[in-house]
């Protein structure tokens, strides 16, 4: 126990794992934020037709010889806009449609990999995610994604509010609710974006809505949802480093894990309460 504890202690003079805890720390905070509006808003699916369409993004960075992250960027935000104008078109039908962009996005993806010449090292780390390895320049991408997604929210904040609970009251009250619910979801695009290399593309839809469905458990108001899912983001993301470093096991499944694991926990703990 001794040995463990010197170990993870001397881990901290290697950048690599000070660069893990914090991309855990800013990407926990913006799951807390957005999070907590995709559980409210019960936009799960939509959310999981965003991020796994970042895998034609990752594609399309590997084809063109650029970033994967800023092509996964782009098809996030590009899906985003196209789900929040699909959202009225289609009515009954956006489930199957959402499917199919969901389905498209991988594919295109797997496509482009393949007409890629030579080989991809890095696509593993892209769809399951490796926080062990985040350089320091994505840190600082990541630090200005959720410097956005805190002062965008700050200003929205009230139209955010009356469009996640009430979305037909907030159009009476004259709020451009089509418009708040597009900002919401490239927001989650860009939330999306910073999940990638933390837990991968596979996974992100679970760290994205894990700490907020723990965090409605015990508490109905918005505010302290950000705070309690973003503590309990950041506790899953340190932990599963922690576990991740010492056990040599994939970190963004281990997270995860940790995360489901609370999940079926505070579910279980609620329902005792209430006998």
């Amino acid at each position: 126990m001794i040995d463990v504890i010197a170990e993870l202690i001397s881990a901290f003079g290697y950048e690599f794992f000070r660069n893990a805890l914090l991309a855990g720390i800013l990407a926990s905070t913006a799951c807390g934020i957005i999070g907590s509006f995709v559980v409210i808003k019960r936009m799960v699916s939509l959310t999981g037709g965003i991020s796994h369409a970042a895998f034609g993004g990752v594609g399309l960075g590997y084809f063109l010889g650029f970033s994967p992250i800023l092509g996964a960027t782009v098809f996030c935000v590009a899906t985003a806009a196209i789900i929040a104008k699909l959202r009225h078109i289609a009515h009954q039908h956006l489930d199957t449609l959402v499917g199919a962009i969901w389905a498209a996005g991988m594919a295109i993806g797997i496509l482009l990999v393949y007409l890629t010449p030579g080989f991809a090292p890095d696509l593993y780390g892209y769809l399951f995610g490796n926080i062990l390895l985040v350089p320091s320049s994505e840190i600082f991408f990541m630090g200005a994604l959720l410097a956005a997604i805190i002062a965008i929210t700050a200003i929205f904040y009230n139209q955010l509010l009356a469009v996640t609970f009430d979305e037909e009251y907030a159009t009476v009250m004259n709020i451009a609710s089509d418009k708040i619910i597009a900002l919401l979801l490239i927001m989650t695009a860009v939330t999306i974006v910073m999940l990638i290399q933390v837990v991968g593309i596979i996974l992100t839809i679970a760290l994205l809505t894990l700490p907020a469905a723990i965090a409605r458990e015990f508490t109905g108001r918005l505010d302290r949802m950000f705070y309690l899912s973003t503590i309990l983001g950041i506790a899953f993301t340190t932990c599963g480093i922690f576990l991740s470093y010492t056990l040599d096991v994939p970190s963004g499944a281990t997270i995860i894990l940790i995360g489901a694991a609370a999940y079926i926990i505070a579910l279980c703990a609620k329902t005792f309460c209430r006998r």
